[in-house]
């Protein structure tokens, strides 16, 4: 069995990941592979980035490959949102991995179904390889109106909407679709401060994604993860010590089984912010051995500061 998405495989300077996450898509066997790496940013990194593209393109199976090495360093949100577009210049759908994001082999036949099945439908915006959800629906997956880059799958159709600078920001922030999304104050509070903070400083290229699928649409997330991220060491540019990766990843039965409706699962969606985003650190900032512990804190930390 050959998968028939293309694969984009976006990588920078991190051969040993690059080769686990290749190996994880070479069980797939895609048809196409297209490898997308950034520049060095120092003359001490050209090294790894060139072991980082040799890692990438070391290709076991029978499969058209296609590169775009940057020769200088562009950044994560430039070359990220750069690569997807170059994929999209020769795809109408396609899967897309980091170089630290490995994926369980039921990640590939998900998204290459879903694709499928939802290749015309316009409420559908995106496919996560990513879940929270405390307790797995009993359908294969569920919608959400979190858009999680941690490997992923979409359609040229639905990148096309893509607000890069958030230019749309202002007109959205009052609009009240929006506010009826969030199920929390907590929620309503981080997220309407991200989103302002992201379009007034140039957005991150995943913040701006995030933005434009919640807004036009919803995400497919699996009812087990299928990804994990690999990437929160020293080298990590977003997840270095980050405690969410590493998270251990499951099997789907096939074939899928679909949920009735495209509706949104916000019993998930709060278990998403609470453990993928910061909910369950600002529930905890409210309890009062918290609050009690505050003075404590804030004389440890004058004492460190003044030593």
């Amino acid at each position: 069995m050959r998968l028939d998405v293309p694969v984009l495989l976006v990588v920078y300077r991190r051969a040993d990941l690059t080769a686990r996450t290749l190996a994880a898509i070479g069980a797939a066997r895609p048809r196409q592979l297209f490898v997308a790496a950034d520049g060095p940013a120092s003359a001490s990194e050209r090294l790894a980035c060139d072991a980082a593209k040799t890692a990438a393109t070391a290709v076991t199976w029978p499969c058209e490959v296609r590169t775009n090495f940057a020769v200088e360093n562009m950044g994560c949100v430039a070359r990220m949102n750069s690569a997807v577009d170059w994929l999209f210049a020769h795809a109408d759908h396609g899967i897309v991995l980091e170089d630290d994001c490995l994926p369980a082999p039921d990640f590939f036949p998900f998204c290459d179904q879903l694709l499928e099945r939802y290749r015309d439908d316009r409420r559908v915006m995106h496919i996560s390889g990513e879940t929270y959800a405390s307790v797995p629906p009993a359908d294969s997956y569920y919608f959400s109106k979190y858009a999680l880059t941690w490997g992923w799958a979409t359609w040229k159709r639905a990148w096309e909407l893509c607000d890069r600078t958030m230019a749309g920001w202002p007109a959205m922030r009052v609009r009240p679709e929006l506010q009826a999304l969030f199920d929390t104050r907590d929620e309503r509070a981080y997220l309407m401060s991200t989103f302002e903070q992201q379009a007034a400083s140039g957005p991150v290229w995943d913040y701006a994604w995030w933005y434009t699928c919640m807004t036009n649409g919803l995400s497919i997330h699996p009812s087990v993860n299928l990804v994990t991220n690999t990437g929160s060491d020293s080298r990590a540019t977003h997840t270095e010590g980050d405690t969410v990766c590493h998270r251990d990843v499951g099997s789907l039965s096939f074939p899928l089984r679909h949920p009735p409706a495209v509706l949104r699962h916000p019993r998930a969606d709060m278990d998403t912010f609470d453990h993928r985003l910061v909910g369950s650190i600002l529930k905890q900032q409210r309890t009062w051995r918290h609050q009690a512990g505050r003075p404590g804190r804030w004389l440890r930390r004058t004492l460190r500061a003044g030593s």
